[in-house]
């Protein structure tokens, strides 16, 4: 009896907090440990949906931020991922006191037509420079390996995903990919200072940080559900 107690009192201080355990489990199957300092991007510029700039550093100083790197504005996956991050309750991120933002390396007159078409209500800015993207170390080019997780909030294939793109392009007033096409996004959550809580660089255009993953991280206590449930269709 003894024996099967300690055994039992064993495997529960095994178990680590959710927090911890999304962390480990998430880090060793999608992404290698990455090493970088805010400090060398705190001063890199990023500019708002009207082209004013303000220092990086401006998103996390006073408070922890959840900032998540988009590939490009045209990519249909960063797409359908940001309209799933568009249902975030800004009070659940009021409730945790920490910010969302989402950064993209196009230039800033894309925003206004990413923000309508995505839904997003939260903040947003752009890196045209890929400054902060390139000191910070994410990843030019796609690395597609057998453990890696898909997306769950991609619902698109990739050859349909990628006409949809194409098609976006096209019919764009300005005929561009809005951001280079080989760079990949990440997820960090940072602040208040320089102080990094966690990193994810995205290996490929479907490596995205499963969302409630990072509210969770970051300290919100609601979960979200970003299914696409069945509609009742009355004829």
């Amino acid at each position: 009896m003894r024996i099967r107690e300690a055994s039992e009192k064993k495997m529960a201080e095994a178990v680590s907090p959710i927090t911890r355990q999304v962390y480990s489990e998430h880090r060793a199957v999608r992404s290698p440990s990455v090493d970088f300092r805010l400090e060398d991007v705190e001063d890199c510029l990023i500019y708002d949906r009207h082209g004013v700039s303000d220092p990086f550093k401006k998103l996390y100083q006073d408070r922890k931020s959840v900032i998540i790197f988009v590939r490009n504005f045209l990519c249909y996956s960063c797409k359908e991922y940001v309209e799933d991050l568009s249902k975030i309750p800004k009070e659940a991120l009021e409730d945790a006191d920490i910010r969302l933002v989402v950064i993209g390396q196009s230039a800033h007159h894309h925003i206004e037509p990413f923000c309508s078409l995505t839904g997003y209500p939260h903040e947003i800015y752009v890196d045209p420079e890929r400054c902060i993207y390139q000191k910070l170390g994410m990843k030019r080019e796609e690395k597609f390996t057998d453990s890696a997780n898909p997306s769950p909030h991609v619902k698109s294939g990739i050859f349909m995903g990628q006409m949809k793109s194409i098609w976006r392009a096209m019919t764009s007033p300005a005929f561009d990919f809005q951001g280079d096409l080989h760079q990949q996004g990440g997820a960090i959550i940072a602040g208040p200072g320089s102080h990094v809580h966690f990193s994810h660089f995205d290996m490929n255009r479907l490596d995205h940080m499963p969302i409630n993953w990072l509210l969770q991280l970051a300290g919100v206590q609601q979960t979200l559900d970003f299914s696409d449930k069945p509609k009742i269709v009355h004829v």
